[in-house]
């Protein structure tokens, strides 16, 4: 209750911090972090905010550049403008409680305003619950609701339309859509019940034995001046009163004026241009003030300008008042409900139309046309309500109405007892009661037939057409599968199952047997509602029964069984074979007959032929074998037995051609396809044109790709040289060898104190470098130091028992590498002297206790 209290000053600070209507000095302003926070954090402000743009008479570009002028972002207030689509804060907790307690809803409405606020609704889902209750326009004044990104179920949110709706003001929407405005012309024509007056521009033409026409301005006095007849007072006449003056004063002076058959000179007088009515809309009304309407504007005309009735204006009681006094009241349900703008009076200037606060409204909800809030007047029905609704939907329960109502103050116990439900049921053929009163807000639930559909069976799996049927008198088995279009072939006849619904909602089970593919049923027996038959297919019974194929094939795998397929179909469907496929025979695993000794399968070889070769033409040899021609055509057929799994086994020797790539320093680089599979790195050099004059053979750098091992140490000069060494490898397909340009620097990095690239000094060792780069550093592991010599070969220092250590000397082109010491490594000196300490001060408490107990 405390939030509602303050809301008129929160905003009214709000609006002075932010739009500073003209005439108003801002005080202490938020920044526009600070403002747009607040509205995001207080909802209620946000509405507050809302009321005051809508009648302060600021269009949207006046809001924008008065922000612009305050210092704000221009598009700060553009969700809080009338006709805005964008989405603002849902209200939280504690504003949920306050609505309730000030009555603005109930249980069920916060129930449905959490639900339309969930993330699980789709913009179009929730649109339709929107619409089905009647929340467009309420949305827009509450800012309740946020759009998400999930769908969900239609029946879902039908649900939610018919638990709570009803929350629009049913007439308010009119006024409210931009795109609706009733602007009379401020040109003619008019009817004859038009009253003229000063500012009318009349039209008088003349036609036979005279002719002419007369534009006649209606002065102030309420004259016009008409040639050659003179003046006419016509101010407050009709237009259907002003022809019977004209034929009495034009008659005078034109004999041929008169009335009937025997006229020989004629006239008409139109209006052709209204003036315009100085009219002051009050009261309840969206934007109350002073407007200009046309002579021929209502009342209906001067609301839709005005943006119609707020929420709390009347729409049965609007009031014209003229001198002092009501003339006349407009019920704007006669307009919206039956389209009559028959009572909707014309205004005079100085009229004033005044919307008072409304009267009683009571809620329809549920299953009507039109679920909405209404205004009641005093006396008006239940079964008003309801025609006002546009009655009843076809799914609506018209014998019991229910309604919720707020208890008078006076039956009111204080213990929590405020409001009642009654139960109104029909008291004749007719529907509702209709003499029964309706108090102000009452909520009216008109309720929906149960969703159960009677007198239906349900016919389920192997028929041509499964589905519900319609129960007939007497109808059984055999009937609803004649119904269902039939069994299809492959039907099980050992036995169909009834599923039968008992009294307590429990199911019990029965069976019958069909007599044959007919549909003919043995035992037949009648059905009842809410069966369900079920009928089965032998194929739904039967093991996914295939064959397999592998090997020289384009697309090996599991293939479909089917009864007759031949190893010929398969290698068909397997795309045919892949060259080097071996021709002369296949071998066909197969589920053995005799699982005994742990058996898994029996292996046959069948014959295969160059027919099976579908690619080849008649005559033309297969390449993809040369040397070992197919065997003719004439292979027998071989038939397939479920599950066997082909295999199409490849020529033992038949392989593509091994490419190597040769690089770097040799007279003929390129890529050298292998000549036999014992070919070696010398041979392949030999084939290269061997090593030009600025090869560095020891930095040969062989790769193999095949397997992905990467770079090979080998001794390349010693390959060359010795042709029987190991190091002189067999080639495979993908090796790349690069022979570099000699080299005459080392390159020395880790942990020394300035890594660098040292000049090559022939018979120099390791130590010599790490000396030329600085030295060890601090942190250097020097027993681990080593060398990577060009050819890829790391050597490090050989220790030998007295004999000096075996310190590698780096070729050119090597790189010396000093480690980090290891700090799991390091020794603490502290510690360790502390530790040998102890240990010195135990063992000589333990002599001295030796020592005391010696006799």
């Amino acid at each position: 209750m405390k939030v509602f209290r303050m809301l008129p000053h929160i905003a009214a600070a709000l609006l002075s911090f932010a739009v500073s209507l003209p005439g108003q000095q801002p005080s202490q302003r938020p920044s526009p972090g600070q403002a747009r926070v607040l509205m995001q954090a207080r909802p209620e402000i946000v509405e507050q905010l809302r009321q005051r743009l809508l009648t302060s008479g600021m269009t949207r570009e006046q809001v924008r550049a008065r922000l612009r002028a305050e210092g704000y972002p221009e598009d700060l207030l553009d969700p809080y403008l009338p006709g805005a689509t964008g989405a603002a804060v849902a209200p939280d907790s504690a504003l949920y409680s306050a609505m309730q307690e000030l009555g603005l809803a109930d249980s069920a409405d916060v129930a449905t305003i959490r639900a339309l606020q969930s993330d699980t609704l789709s913009p179009s889902a929730r649109d339709s619950i929107m619409r089905a209750g009647g929340m467009l326009s309420r949305a827009d004044s509450l800012a309740l609701f946020s759009r998400s990104r999930r769908a969900i179920r239609t029946d879902v949110a039908d649900s939610l339309a018919r638990l709570d709706s009803g929350f629009n003001i049913f007439g308010l929407e009119i006024f409210r859509t931009g795109a609706t405005r009733l602007e009379p012309s401020f040109m003619g024509p008019v009817d004859d019940n038009y009253r003229l007056g000063p500012g009318d521009r009349l039209v008088l033409i003349l036609t036979g034995d005279v002719e002419g026409s007369h534009m006649l301005d209606v002065t102030r006095e309420g004259f016009v001046v008409i040639p050659q007849v003179g003046q006419l007072y016509v101010s407050n006449l009709t237009l259907g009163q002003l022809n019977d003056v004209l034929y009495a004063r034009l008659g005078r002076v034109y004999s041929g004026v008169r009335r009937g058959a025997g006229a020989t000179t004629r006239f008409s007088v139109s209006v052709s241009r209204l003036r315009t009515n100085q009219i002051y809309v009050l009261g309840e009304v969206e934007r109350p003030g002073t407007y200009m309407v046309s002579s021929a504007g209502t009342a209906l005309t001067s609301l839709y300008a005005a943006g119609g009735p707020t929420a709390n204006g009347s729409l049965r009681d609007v009031q014209i008042k003229r001198g002092g006094r009501v003339v006349t009241t407009v019920d704007l349900y006669d307009y919206l409900l039956r389209g009559d703008a028959s009572r909707d009076a014309r205004l005079e200037t100085g009229d004033i139309v005044f919307v008072p606060p409304r009267g009683a409204r009571v809620r329809v909800i549920g299953e009507v046309i039109r679920p909405a809030t209404y205004e009641m007047r005093p006396g008006e029905t239940l079964a008003q309500l309801i025609s006002a609704a546009g009655g009843f939907r076809a799914d609506a329960i018209q014998n019991r109405v229910q309604i919720q109502r707020i208890l008078p103050p006076d039956q009111r116990t204080g213990d929590g007892h405020d409001r009642m439900t009654i139960d109104v049921a029909a008291s004749d053929g007719e529907g509702m009661t209709a003499g029964l009163p309706l108090e102000s807000g009452d909520v009216v639930r008109v309720f929906s037939v149960a969703p159960r559909i009677r007198n239906m069976i349900t016919v389920e799996g192997n028929v041509w057409n499964p589905g519900t049927l319609g129960l007939r008198p007497g109808m059984q088995i055999a009937d609803a599968i004649r119904l269902s279009g039939g069994l299809k072939p492959d039907a099980y006849l050992g036995q169909v199952l009834v599923s039968r619904l008992r009294p307590d909602s429990t199911r019990v089970q029965l069976r019958a047997a069909l007599r044959d593919t007919s549909g003919a049923v043995l035992d037949d027996f009648p059905l009842l509602e809410d069966d369900v038959v079920e009928l089965f297919s032998l194929t739904d019974f039967r093991p996914d029964r295939y064959v397999a194929i592998g090997g020289a094939v384009r697309q090996g795998g599991r293939v479909p069984y089917r009864r007759g397929m031949t190893m010929r179909d398969l290698v068909l469907m397997a795309g045919g074979l892949t060259e080097g496929a071996y021709l002369r025979e296949a071998e066909i695993a197969r589920l053995p007959t005799d699982r005994t000794g742990a058996a898994t399968a029996t292996t046959i070889r069948v014959p295969l032929d160059s027919s099976y070769l579908f690619e080849r033409k008649p005559g033309e040899q297969y390449l993809g074998a040369p040397g070992l021609p197919a065997p003719a055509d004439g292979a027998p057929e071989v038939e397939l037995q479920p599950y066997d799994n082909v295999l199409i086994m490849q020529q033992p020797t038949w392989e593509l051609q091994r490419v190597v790539t040769v690089a770097g320093e040799v007279n003929f680089p390129g890529d050298y396809a292998l000549k036999s599979r014992d070919e070696r790195l010398a041979d392949m050099i030999d084939r290269a044109g061997g090593l030009t004059s600025e090869a560095y053979a020891e930095g040969t750098v062989f790769i193999r790709r095949r397997g992905d091992v990467g770079r090979v140490a080998l001794d390349a000069p010693l390959a060359l040289r010795r042709r029987t060494s190991p190091e002189n490898l067999v080639l495979m397909d993908g090796d790349l060898i690069t022979v570099p340009l000699r080299s005459n620097v080392v390159t020395v990095r880790g942990a020394v104190n300035a890594p660098t690239v040292v000049a090559y000094v022939s018979g120099q060792d390791l130590n010599y470098y790490i000396a030329q780069a600085g030295g060890h550093a601090r942190e250097a592991d020097d027993g681990r130091a080593f060398v990577t010599q060009p050819n890829g070969k790391r050597q490090t220092v050989s220790r030998r028992w007295l004999l000096p250590d075996g310190v590698p000397k780096p070729l050119p082109g090597s790189t010396v590498i000093v480690p980090q010491r290891d700090p799991s490594d390091r020794v603490d000196i502290a510690q360790f002297v502390n530790t040998i300490t102890t240990v010195v001060a135990s063992l000589a408490t333990v002599y001295a206790i030796v020592i005391s107990t010696r006799p």
